[in-house]
């Protein structure tokens, strides 16, 4: 079907494409062959850019229905793409015509996926009041180890991980905190480079190079918070919701103290209110009892930002737990999102 393991954990979860069994011990999915065709005209559909909502229409729907759908989306694009390239040809117009010892570990990747990883999580980078009580958190935490390079960062109210698969890994595993504003600079140099060498070394020092150049860091070596034991911690799912990812961001962006997320069971949409702004309703995939969760914009809006792909998964225990955000695209990219309480007054549902 040429679905990877994460897009197939994905779609089982969302269920749009249920294998027809599990192996308990493993977690191996297995598919009947019937199910071929669905996966990959379920792949094309994806790679064609459309949210699961629409791609549920096509998949699911009549043909009437289908055409429309992909019509619709068909001049969406056009329109998207007649806009990115009026921009990028202004930007071309606007354009001006060594460590002694061994690392301790060391990661080749490309340098296009640091960079998206960089990016991905820079939002969950404490701001600069909260870095003066916790100075750490104005760091990126980089590992590598068990074949992966893995970027983190949090501000006690987000935890952003992204794990990238290492072409060549030696040593590990081991550890640095990074500035992440220097650790930007870097990331729009790594995007040019189709390969770029992580090194660690033992005296909070990092490297990252491509051909002769190399770019240096000096790290930090204090304790971080321990992310794997906040993701270990993490309650079994209850509720899921599938959203079209820039709908839900512009609801909740147009909001400034604070809004609810309310979905009912069996309701194929969710509503976005609070802060005095009109109630807002997408269309949505829902699972689970029916659920109210109050977000600060200023934490769940950039952690929207920050997925890839045209839908987000919202995974919760309960209200008062942390939220998991997940994208289909990008199965190595995890985002906790902590809920609030709820301020704004009740609505009649």
């Amino acid at each position: 079907m040429g679905l990877t393991p994460s897009a197939l954990r994905f779609y089982d979860d969302c269920d749009v494409l249920r294998p027809i069994r599990v192996d308990p011990a493993s977690g191996y999915r297995f598919y009947g062959p019937e199910q071929e065709v669905r996966g990959v005209l379920l792949r094309r559909l994806r790679a064609a850019g459309l949210p699961l909502v629409d791609v549920r229409v096509v998949l699911d729907g009549g043909e009437a229905e289908a055409r429309t759908v992909l019509r619709t989306h068909l001049e969406r694009t056009r329109r998207t793409a007649d806009t990115a390239r009026v921009l990028v040809e202004g930007l071309l117009r606007d354009l001006p015509g060594g460590a002694s010892e061994q690392p301790l570990g060391r990661a080749v990747v490309g340098g296009a996926e640091l960079a998206s990883a960089v990016r991905q999580v820079g939002p969950a980078v404490a701001d600069a009041g909260t870095q003066q009580e916790f100075p750490v958190l104005g760091c990126v935490l980089i590992e590598v180890g068990d074949g992966e390079l893995r970027l983190v960062a949090t501000d006690r109210y987000r935890l952003a991980v992204r794990v990238l698969r290492a072409g060549t890994v030696d040593g590990g595993p081991c550890r640095v905190l990074v500035d992440a504003a220097e650790l930007a600079d870097m990331a729009a140099w790594a995007l040019r480079r189709q390969y770029v060498d992580v090194e660690v070394y033992g005296d909070g020092g990092c490297l990252v190079g491509a051909g002769g150049e190399r770019r240096a860091f000096v790290g930090r070596t204090e304790e971080y918070p321990d992310y794997r034991l906040v993701l270990d911690g993490l309650n079994d799912v209850r509720h899921r919701v599938i959203v079209d990812r820039e709908a839900l961001r512009e609801a909740f962006a147009e909001r400034e103290k604070g809004a609810v997320l309310t979905v009912r069971s069996g309701a194929q949409e969710a509503a976005i209110s609070g802060d005095g702004g009109s109630r807002v309703t997408v269309s949505a995939v829902c699972t689970g009892p029916s659920l109210r969760v109050a977000f600060d914009p200023a934490v769940l809006v950039p952690a929207l930002d920050a997925g890839v792909g045209p839908d987000v998964l919202l995974e919760f225990a309960s209200g008062a737990e942390p939220v998991v955000v997940r994208s289909a695209d990008q199965g190595s990219f995890t985002t906790l999102v902590m809920p609030v309480r709820e301020l704004v007054s009740r609505e009649t549902d």
